[in-house]
Order: C-alpha cells, then structure tokens, then sequence
C-alpha cells in the first residue's frame, strides 16, 4: 500500500526575501525580484539584469568556519535547510537516522568556487588551491551537508537535469517515501550560478533577456519577451509520511500525491516539437496521483520568457487538459524570482503549496501584451483568490527533461 507523503518544513533564500513569510508576501504580491547584476562587470554582456541576492549573510545560519569551506550553493541550501527544520518541529535526534534523508538537486552546483579558483591556479599556481576546491564545486554537497549536520544516514542524492532538477529531485523524495523505504526526506534545490562565466555562458547560447530594464525584462507568454531571466537562492522542503508526522503532532503544509518524469530524447536545448514528453510528463503525474486532468485547478508554469519555452508548453497544457485548459489558472512565478536553473523547481513547488494552503493564484507579472499563440488564462498581473484542491508543478530541463509533480490541499 502506498505512503501518503505530506509537506511538514519549507525554507527559502531568494532575493524576495529569505524566509518563508517574506518569500511568499511577495509572491502574492506581485513583486518583481529582478535587478541590475552587481556581483561582477556587465559592460561587456548583452544580459543585464538577473534576480541576484545581496543581502544575505552565510553566519546568520552556519558557523563561519563551515561556512567558508562552502560555495554559495551550499550556504543557500543550508539556511533553508534550517528554516525549513525550525517549521517542521523536527527533533531528530528522536529518529531513525537510517529512515531520514536527503535528495537535494543542483544544476550547475559549485560554479563560483570552479572560477574563483581558476585566478588562483592562474596567477599564483597549483599549491594555492584551496584544500575545500573540490568538495566546494561538487553538486552533491547541499545534500551531503545538509545530512551532517542533521544526522540523516537514509537515501542520500542530487539530481541534476538542468532545470528540471528541483521538480525530479522533490519526486524521488516522494516516491522513497511513498514505498515505504523512509519516513522522513529533506529535498529541494539550491543554485548560485549568477557568474562571470555562467552568465557569459548563457549569453553566448543566446537563451538570456537582453532587456535591460529589471522591471520588464522577464515577461512569460508576452508577445515581447526575448528570453529567460537567471536567478539564485535555494527551496528545501521536508517531506514526511503522513502518519509519521501526525504521531509527532506536526502541522502538516500540503500533501505530495504525484510525479512523472519523461526525457524528450531529441535535442540538448530544444524541447521537441510534437510536446510529447512533457505531455506524458504531466500525464504521468496526474495518474500517479490518482486523479483526472479536469481535477487540477492550477499549473505553475516553467514559463521561461523564452520565444520557444511559452508557446511550446501552452500547447502541451492544451494538449493534456483539453477544453480544461481554458478553466484552469496558470502562471509563471518566475517573471517575480527569474529562473532559479536546479532550484527552480524548489522554489516553486514551495510556491505552489503556499497557493493551495492560502486560496491564492499568484500572478504572472509583465504579462501587456499577450502572444497570440498563449491563449491561456495567465494569472495577469495581479494575485487571485480562489479554493484549489490540487495543482500542478513543471518543469523541463536542457537534454530534453521533463518533470511534474502533483500537489494536493492537505485534508485528513
């Protein structure tokens, strides 16, 4: 029999705010966390703009020691990691330390570290590399930090499939749970890719906004966008079995009831054009969670910016809900936080539980102008109440990754 899965913990470190009140205010909202970069010279980018944090303080959370034998990625997940355990109640040193663990996702993982060290090795030589190089740049680390300093000894992992990171690793926590094999798993995303040479990187493949006005460059299904905005920050959240969590007296967050994964198997960065992956994707997770496609009352979008992402996943969603399509909300909360790569999944499926607890659609900002060929209802600019029962996450990555994840109103 299956183990029902439920959301107990949620953290947040995201230019928004870190925390998960400030976060979501904003969300609900409508506020765009979008700014010119500060943490290097753009002159020579065509990409101006990026949802950059600069106000966090790695102490606030992780002893200073620690903390500096980390790259930013790791020092993200591990506040939310803490936040998220602060919520949750959890005292674990009353647990199995074998059914506990974490899937922490990554896309790009230690990037500041690899470039950093670089100048290093470039200007002073090999025996000045930091002893930490390695295990600061490796992705696994948020995942292998995190189970440190929480004595979690279960399932221990991090995905990477680009942007759809976030979305397969809450869904392999899901499913360890749902089959009995843990009662406990901390998942979720964390990226700090906002680099000389990441951002240089993704200019160069032409997939950024050139758009150089923070307060309009990131525009999901709008005639006028030209491409995705990078964001960084880090969404952890703990998943427990249902009645593992209602022994100990938790407040139980949201319930995770499904997840399907497909690959396009076509192209590194195109997604294919008949849809089929992501329509089997959502397909899956719908199934998985027991329900019909007319039963989910929200998707939160990929929605990208891109010229290709917005259409393409328009199509899929019509092509998965039929006449639903046009009775369902969909937005894309990445036109407030940019895309957060690995950690865009995260972020959002904390997003997405937030809307089902609250009776809150968040918005889809920027939208002025819609493209013709993004005839759905949108969320446009403004939040919306409303009573969902069950929603549904996106996500695709580069090489043709495809991942849905089906939250549900938690009831008893």
């Amino acid at each position: 029999m299956k183990k029902r899965v439920v959301i107990t913990g949620m953290g947040v470190v995201h230019s928004l705010g870190s925390g998960l009140d400030r976060f979501w205010d904003s969300i609900r909202n409508g506020k765009n966390g979008i700014s010119l970069v500060t943490k290097f010279d753009t002159s020579d980018y065509e990409a101006k703009v990026a949802a950059e944090i600069k106000d966090f303080e790695p102490t606030d959370f992780i002893d200073k020691k620690e903390a500096k034998r980390m790259d930013s990625f790791t020092q993200y997940a591990m506040a939310a990691a803490k936040m998220a355990f602060e919520m949750s109640g959890l005292d674990m040193e009353k647990e199995d330390c074998f059914r506990a663990g974490a899937i922490v996702a990554s896309g790009i993982g230690g990037i500041r570290t690899l470039e950093e060290q670089q100048v290093v090795l470039m200007t002073k030589g090999a025996r000045r590399i930091s002893p930490f190089f390695i295990t600061s740049m490796i992705a696994n680390m948020a995942a292998a930090r995190i189970a440190i300093e929480y004595n979690l000894k279960g399932f221990n992992e991090c995905v990477v499939t680009a942007c759809a990171s976030g979305n397969n690793a809450i869904g392999d926590a899901f499913k360890v749970i749902q089959r009995g094999d843990a009662d406990i798993m901390v998942t979720g995303g964390a990226e700090s890719a906002i680099t000389p040479l990441s951002f240089a990187g993704f200019c160069s493949n032409k997939a950024l906004s050139t758009n150089p006005d923070p307060s309009s460059a990131c525009r999901p299904f709008d005639r006028d966008r030209d491409g995705f905005i990078m964001g960084e920050g880090a969404g952890i959240l703990i998943l427990e079995e249902y009645e593992h969590a209602v022994k100990r007296g938790a407040e139980i967050l949201g319930e995770v009831v499904g997840y399907g994964c497909t690959c396009d198997a076509y192209h590194i960065t195109a997604p294919s054009p008949d849809g089929e992956g992501g329509i089997k994707s959502m397909q899956f997770a719908i199934s998985d969670a027991g329900i019909k496609p007319e039963d989910i009352d929200y998707i939160n979008a990929h929605g990208t910016s891109t010229p290709i992402n917005d259409p393409c996943e328009t199509k899929v969603i019509k092509n998965v809900f039929g006449d639903h399509a046009y009775k369902l909300a969909v937005s894309s909360t990445k036109s407030m936080t940019g895309h957060l790569l690995g950690a865009a999944g995260a972020i959002e499926a904390i997003i997405t539980t937030m809307a089902l607890r609250e009776g809150i659609i968040p918005p889809t900002i920027n939208l002025v102008n819609p493209d013709p060929e993004c005839d759905l209802d949108y969320v446009p600019n403004k939040a919306r109440e409303a009573d969902i029962k069950y929603a549904l996450s996106n996500a695709l990555g580069f090489g043709g990754h495809n991942a849905a994840v089906v939250f549900k109103k938690f009831s008893r």
